[in-house]
């Protein structure tokens, strides 16, 4: 508590200056956050928030329905057609429509069964084997995003809340400077005018604009929030009348900061052998291929590597139409004892049928083509889904660099020099060598500084989040760092 000599006059003046001179000299914390009891039974944790969405993320249930679609349908593919069955009349004579009449007259049962061209069933089951494989990979990146959208989410909604908790907390000691002001003017002893209650009053009236601002905001960040927590928000869950929506836009969040640890420090620092995490950047070895090695475990990667390995049995699987497609047919035919009553021997045969494939340019050799070109072109997809992981994390790498940067300007000049100016403002003021105006504007100068050094806080999470997204396919180092940092927050 600084202390400051001033002349006064009256004892109005020196209790108006001194509690104001308290007031200003207060600083707002960045992570102060004064809730009142009956908030903290809906308080909302960002690994609590994250995790329910997870697993109430309705994308995922359909997923596994597809990949189970896709496995019935490998299981089917490997079976054979089923036989056809004929039964005829044969040979029939019109004139007396008499089954005994002719001896071609027969009733006649055939059978028939087709083998598919060549290895075709089983390559198409073990196509089908190898997309379904595909959708676990599917899964995991849909979790990993999720965790991006849902986490930014809930990182913008804190945001917001702490700045509106900054903002009120300045509400009040802007409440408490117009009465003191008001009471100095009424003394008609020192050097307040009207002019600074006016002014004092305006500041008052531009942060209830900025809290109107802020909660409109929050409140629609809470929107998109809440539908990645269908029902979460409910105290009731019996309850889904229109009462319970207000709900969603009276939801608090926890007031601690997630400080997300980076993912991909720790798998360079544990493949290079490197002591210190700070060394990375000082690594010579550390090339774009090194970080690209990593993306190859990406599940989203991992994904499109399935699907070549699909379409690369299809190649495979259009090749068979080069084979012949073979039948084979078994027919039964009866007849009836002539008209004498002499017994008629019943007749069997039996056949075999297959194409020729001879006029293979415009059909098989197209439809291997075709098939080449699928495959190349997903594989494109795959070296396109590359440069963007990799443009990613160059964006968003070089963005956490210079936020870091920032976040030292802040903790150690910046914030430290804007209250050193509100001090002096309220020293100069208090021996009438300064102006009120000056004294707020301080204050006002100092609540945007410690908005915006929230806001680095913030946006280093979200970064952190965007990066340690692209080496979800590390599974093992990601659930770890889960638990760990679930176990961080439970305490």
């Amino acid at each position: 508590m600084l202390s400051f000599y001033f002349p006064v006059k009256t004892n109005v003046t020196f209790s108006c200056l001194l509690t104001l001179s308290w007031l200003c000299t207060t600083s707002v914390t960045l992570y102060a956050a004064d809730y009142n009891a009956n908030n903290t039974k809906n308080v909302w944790s960002f690994h609590n928030t994250v995790t329910i969405a997870q697993k109430n993320d309705p994308w995922l249930i359909g997923n596994k329905h597809q990949q189970q679609a896709i496995e019935s349908l490998s299981e089917a593919a490997a079976s054979m057609p089923d036989p056809t069955l004929s039964l005829g009349l044969v040979n029939l004579p019109t004139d007396s429509f008499e089954f005994s009449q002719e001896n071609m007259t027969q009733l006649k049962v055939g059978i028939s069964q087709v083998f598919p061209r060549g290895d075709s069933l089983a390559i198409k089951k073990q196509q089908l084997r190898i997309q379904s494989e595909a959708y676990p990979f599917q899964r995991t990146d849909r979790e990993a995003k999720v965790a991006v959208i849902v986490g930014s989410l809930w990182l913008d909604v804190y945001n917001l809340q702490q700045s509106i908790h900054l903002i009120e907390k300045n509400r009040t000691l802007f409440e408490q400077l117009i009465d003191l002001t008001q009471t100095s003017y009424a003394s008609t002893v020192g050097k307040t005018r009207q002019y600074d209650i006016i002014q004092a009053q305006l500041e008052l009236t531009q942060l209830d604009d900025r809290l109107d601002k802020l909660t409109q905001h929050k409140n629609a960040y809470v929107g998109m929030l809440s539908q990645w927590l269908p029902r979460a928000f409910l105290t009731d869950a019996t309850q889904e009348n229109i009462s319970t929506i207000n709900q969603l836009h009276n939801i608090t969040l926890a007031k601690e900061l997630p400080q997300l640890d980076l993912i991909y420090k720790d798998i360079l620092r544990s493949s290079l052998n490197l002591d210190n995490v700070n060394s990375i950047s000082k690594k010579s070895d550390i090339t774009i291929k090194s970080i690209t090695k990593y993306f190859y475990h990406h599940p989203a990667i991992r994904a499109l590597d399935k699907k070549i390995t699909a379409t690369k049995t299809g190649i495979n699987l259009a090749e068979q139409a080069y084979r012949p497609e073979w039948g084979v047919n078994a027919n039964y035919g009866y007849r009836d004892d002539d008209p004498l009553g002499n017994s008629r021997t019943d007749l069997f045969s039996i056949g075999v049928t297959f194409d020729l494939p001879l006029f293979t340019k415009n059909r098989q050799a197209l439809t291997v083509k075709s098939a080449v070109s699928v495959t190349e072109a997903v594989k494109t997809e795959k070296i396109l889904l590359l440069q963007q992981l990799l443009g990613s994390f160059s964006s968003a790498n070089g963005r956490l660099s210079r936020l870091k940067q920032r976040k030292v300007l802040y903790q150690t000049r910046l914030l430290p020099q804007v209250r050193d100016q509100v001090e002096a403002s309220l020293i100069a003021y208090t021996n009438d060598e300064g102006n009120f105006s000056d004294v707020v504007r301080s204050r006002i100068a100092l609540l945007n500084a410690e908005i915006d050094q929230l806001n680095l806080f913030v946006n280093e999470q979200k970064i952190i989040l965007e990066l340690n997204y692209l080496f979800a396919g590390h599974s093992g180092t990601t659930r770890n760092r889960q638990q760990t940092f679930a176990k961080r927050e439970e305490k």
